[in-house]
């Protein structure tokens, strides 16, 4: 199946090259892939991953590795922030 995977700020050094400027990719993963499963085929580390948002709703990150994922959908994730 295939699904988006958006990463955003530090986390787009996980993309591939030709990737990187659009901040996203097309993944494909087998039937029965968890969001911790797509993370990890991209080499993105799990404590990094702070904002999580499947088909734009919050997904707690202690679901990662229970949530499926579904042929067309959208992962996008943001690393921890600062600003002042």
């Amino acid at each position: 199946m295939k699904i988006t995977l958006k990463l955003f700020a530090s986390l787009g050094v996980h993309l591939p090259p030709e990737c990187r400027s659009r901040l996203w990719m097309e993944l494909e993963l087998p039937p029965g892939a968890t969001l911790l499963d797509a993370l990890q085929r991209q080499g993105v580390p799990p404590g990094q991953c702070a904002i999580v948002l499947l088909d734009g709703v919050w997904v707690p990150v202690a679901e990662l590795s229970s949530r499926v994922l579904q042929e067309g959908q959208v992962l996008a994730v943001w690393p921890p922030v600062a600003g002042g």
